[in-house]
C-alpha cells in the first residue's frame, strides 16, 4: 500500500547521510513525486520510497489545505 502523498507536504529523509534533509513536494505524477528540497534542489522519488524506513522519508508537515 502506497502512501497517500499530496502536493504542499514537507516530507524528512530518513537516510543517515541526508541528515537533516527536508523536501516539499511539488507534484505527484503516476508512480513519481516530484520535489524541491531544502537545498533548493529538484528530483524525482518513487512514491513507494515515501514511508518511514530507514531509507524513506516520514511526514513532517500536512499540506496547507489539508
Amino acid at each position: 500500500m502506497n502512501p497517500r502523498v499530496q502536493v504542499g507536504q514537507v516530507w524528512a529523509d530518513n537516510d543517515k547521510r541526508a541528515s537533516g534533509r527536508t523536501v516539499r513536494v511539488e507534484n505527484v505524477d503516476g508512480r513519481y513525486v516530484q520535489v524541491v528540497d531544502s537545498r533548493g534542489r529538484r528530483s524525482r522519488i518513487l512514491i513507494e520510497r515515501m514511508r518511514p524506513t530507514s531509507t524513506g522519508y516520514r511526514l513532517l508537515e500536512e499540506a496547507p489545505d489539508a
